[in-house]
């Protein structure tokens, strides 16, 4: 029984993902970009704007690793068969009459299913962007960690970009400025798999491999079951700037609002009354004069 248990991680790291998994990545991405603001109306508008979108959420991992790498980010087109999928998928899910294929996928047991199947996608791809940059940087572990993060959270990553073809212009969305939570567990992912890459880590492959996925599938399907937006590493990282770049400094309104006078009299004004005061005094002063 312990044999067979032991083999469990081994079989779990060999598992193809075409076509079913691939398929919820798919689903799932397209899923998003129908849910933005505003995506319906370009589909109807200018639906190649809305493939391409659609293209970007589905392989903007590739793409963004192939640009970070000085290799064609148009490498995906060349799998064929993997277009033609998301493609399909991106069709149904925007023009299927009646919404149906939307509303299929947005079932609850099927949208929990197809989540946590884009999440075992997300190990596989992480795992394959640190192998890939270890090809070719043996060495360079921080290359290792930036290719694994593209790989793993391409999509969100490249966002705005997304959001340009779709003519929407929102800077303060960039992920670096306010990161989610896939771009944060897959930063950690890069991460974990790049040190059991260069043997810091003294964990098997699979093993890891294993541990991360049910970390990703659990903590997705109980962020969705009880409707939480916010990361579960909110605690962690709010002790951890604390402890690493201090308290936040005061706002600067507040630094303004603490130099005006207690009796609310403003410097302007004291140099007004001070200059009545001149003027009056000059005033009496010409008189006697006279």
């Amino acid at each position: 029984m312990e044999a067979l248990l032991g083999q469990v991680p081994v079989r779990f790291s060999r598992l193809p993902m075409f076509p079913f998994f691939d398929l919820a990545h798919y689903a799932a991405s397209v899923m998003a970009l129908k849910e933005q603001r505003g995506a319906v109306e370009v589909a109807y508008r200018s639906p190649i704007a809305c493939w391409f979108s659609a293209m970007l959420y589905c392989f903007g991992g590739s793409i963004l690793s192939s640009l970070m790498l000085a290799e064609p980010p148009v490498a995906f087109l060349a799998n064929t068969t993997s277009v033609l999928l998301a493609s399909s998928i991106w069709y149904l899910i925007f023009y299927c009459p009646h919404d149906l294929a939307y509303r299929w996928v947005s079932f609850p047991p099927i949208r929990l299913m197809v989540a946590g199947m884009k999440e075992v996608t997300r190990t596989w791809k992480i795992t394959g962007g640190v192998l890939h940059a270890h090809s070719h940087y043996s060495n360079a572990w921080m290359v290792m960690i930036a290719i694994g993060w593209a790989r793993g959270a391409g999509g969100g990553l490249i966002s705005n970009f997304e959001q340009l073809v779709r003519g929407v212009w929102k800077p303060e969305t960039n992920e670096l400025l306010k990161m989610s939570y896939p771009v944060k567990v897959s930063l950690v992912g890069a991460v974990l798999f790049t040190m059991q890459q260069t043997l810091y880590l003294p964990v098997e492959k699979h093993d890891l491999m294993f541990l991360y996925t049910i970390f990703l599938v659990g903590t997705k399907i109980s962020m969705m079951l009880i409707e939480r937006s916010t990361s579960p590493f909110a605690p962690l990282e709010k002790i951890l700037g604390h402890l690493l770049f201090g308290w936040q400094p005061p706002s600067s309104r507040a630094r303004g609002e603490a130099k005006v006078p207690y009796n609310g009299t403003s410097s302007a004004g004291g140099h007004t009354s001070g200059g009545e005061t001149g003027e009056s005094a000059k005033k009496k002063h010409a008189k006697k004069s006279e």
